[in-house]
């Protein structure tokens, strides 16, 4: 079954045309789509279409760039979103040197909370690591209870390789079709156990869509860019990611509904 792993479908971009993004993609063969909330408001509107379509989890986390907003209150919030089975994983939360909307110490801090409540609920995390791959490599080795998956990877191999140590998983976007990409050995080095293919929708949308709308039905190109690194038939690709997508999000992620 092929599943989205990452996709925003709860965003802006979509309200004009949601019900219909999503029954393309069904129709074209996608199986289950997981949307993610980086923020509150994000985790609420993701849930609301959890809720209306069993074919669709949601998550919930704070992302790096709203950690400043973190509060007292954010902990037992975040828990009980997690409590919530229709919520499959914690995030995207992580670390982002890039454009620093937080201060560093207020990300790393924030990071590291998520990371133990992501253990608590026995949930995975979805990290966001953007020039910041020491502080990233060094948060997931000091929760090692807390499995992770590396989303729309485009880090260092030392970090991709950190991360693979410790058993977590890795996802790819339609980075990977791009002309600027150089980093087919981070998916040469995923073990196919390990491997998982997302849109990120509605930004990073694959070539041959490139300069358009990301839409969840086009990570049918990533999982074709990634059997074309590593030498297989699509198909065997959509097979292995939706495979391991159940294993790290649960049975919610399964066959069609």
């Amino acid at each position: 079954m092929l599943v989205d792993t990452h996709c925003h479908l709860a965003d802006a971009a979509f309200d004009a045309d949601r019900d219909e993004v999503a029954a393309r993609a069904f129709a074209g063969g996608l199986g289950h789509i997981v949307v993610i909330g980086e923020s509150p408001e994000a985790a609420d509107r993701a849930l609301a279409l959890a809720a209306a379509d069993g074919r669709i989890s949601a998550t919930a986390g704070v992302h790096p760039h709203i950690a400043s907003e973190w509060n007292d209150q954010s902990a037992g919030w975040l828990r009980g979103r997690l409590a919530d089975s229709r919520v499959v994983a914690a995030g995207e939360m992580g670390l982002d040197y890039h454009y620093d909307h937080s201060p560093r110490e207020v990300q790393r801090a924030v990071f590291d909370a998520q990371l133990g409540i992501a253990a608590e609920a026995g949930r995975p995390a979805v990290i966001h690591a953007r020039e910041a791959d020491d502080d990233v490599a060094a948060a997931l080795r000091g929760h090692p209870r807390t499995l992770c998956i590396l989303h729309s990877f485009s880090s260092g191999m030392e970090l991709h390789r950190a991360a693979v140590a410790l058993g977590h998983y890795v996802s790819f976007s339609g980075m990977i079709t791009f002309r600027s990409w150089t980093l087919d050995a981070a998916i040469r080095e995923t073990p196919l156990d390990r491997l998982l293919v997302e849109t990120d929708a509605p930004y990073l949308a694959p070539v041959p869509r490139r300069g358009k709308r990301n839409e969840p039905g086009f990570v049918r190109h990533v999982a074709e860019r990634v059997a074309a690194v590593l030498g297989l038939e699509p198909d065997e690709v959509v097979a292995a990611t939706g495979g391991n997508a159940r294993r790290v999000f649960g049975s919610r992620v399964a066959a069609p509904a």
